[in-house]
């Protein structure tokens, strides 16, 4: 699951992912406080994009900021023993294809493991030339799905770096670049447990910068409540949708009483003034999460246009 959908920010899509923020939670867990230019080094992207994932922690409670820089909080340490991930740089040239190697220890996850094949796959995906993915059992480094060990060089390669537990699951990365090879190792790991634990909850429902895609399960269920009549709906943060007939007819919309509820935080009924509903009665009500109004969406009263001619009909009613 990623963290964040990167296209719920406004202006330019920040190029950072999950890995982005894992690597940010582990530098600041090995050193804190964190100065904001010493972990945009540390994550190799610019400091806007590293700016966008502080807000996001800090907004969830994981960090806090101040002048000596960023620390976590209980509930950024509870989070990151959640995605906890040991790396250290090895040199593997009699089991890796690539020029750098980088292992990530992901605690407890052999039960995930089917082929090893899977994490090869997606580390690949990240540019990493591929990964290499063993299980500690009875003690031993194995290939998955055998009871074939390590060459005992290999094991030890990597006992330097780790403490290696009965369970665990050692992915090694390989590709052209050091970076490059953590970024396919992590990302496989991170794959592995299931994604970043972080908010999860809250994600699957709604946020302030929820796009109007993932409106449309709400906005199409009050669309059907009301009979059809037309549907709009915005988070607080991003464009969002319109909704007619059955149809999304707008899929980047925004409107002067959604805007006014979203701000004013209570419902309001009025006929608008603007936009394509212009003269006709609307209802808005606000969304609120954690005592926070985070989005809006409102029914067009097209009712209110029809007069006793019926001169405009409801899709319920055309059916």
């Amino acid at each position: 699951m990623a963290y964040r959908n990167a296209s719920r920010l406004g202006g330019p899509i920040p190029k950072f992912g999950d890995y982005h923020v894992w690597k940010a939670l582990y530098c600041i867990s090995q050193d804190s406080p964190l100065g904001r230019k010493s972990l945009a080094s540390s994550l190799d992207i610019g400091e806007g994009s590293t700016r966008t994932i502080l807000s996001m922690l800090h907004e969830d409670g994981l960090v806090t900021i101040n002048k000596n820089g960023v620390s976590l909080t209980k509930a950024g340490m509870d989070a990151w023993k959640a995605v906890r991930m040991d790396v250290g740089g090895v040199s593997l040239p009699d089991l890796t294809i690539g020029k750098n190697d980088c292992a990530v220890r992901v605690p407890g996850a052999a039960v995930n493991v089917k082929f090893g094949c899977e994490e090869r796959d997606t580390a690949i995906k990240q540019g990493a030339t591929g990964a290499t993915t063993l299980v500690c059992s009875n003690g031993v480094l194995i290939f998955p799905g055998s009871y074939y060990p390590v060459d005992k060089s290999v094991e030890s390669a990597i006992r330097g770096c780790f403490d290696i537990s009965d369970g665990d699951v050692v992915i090694i990365g390989t590709a052209a670049t050091r970076s490059a090879a953590e970024l396919g190792a992590v990302t496989a790991g991170l794959e592995l447990i299931g994604g970043l634990q972080i908010r999860r909850e809250l994600d699957d429902v709604l946020t302030q910068r929820s796009t109007g895609s993932e409106l449309l399960s709400l906005a199409f269920a009050v669309h059907d409540l009301v009979g059809g009549l037309p549907v709009c709906a915005k988070s607080r943060d991003n464009l969002g949708i319109r909704i007619e007939n059955g149809q999304v007819i707008d899929n980047a919309y925004t409107g002067a009483v959604l805007e006014e509820v979203i701000n004013a935080g209570t419902t309001i009924r009025k006929v608008a003034i603007s936009g394509p509903y212009k003269g006709i009665r609307v209802i808005v009500t606000p969304i609120e999460l954690d005592n926070r109004v985070i989005a809006a969406i409102g029914v067009v009263d097209i009712r209110s246009m029809a007069g006793t001619n019926n001169l405009i009909r409801l899709r319920s009613d055309e059916e």
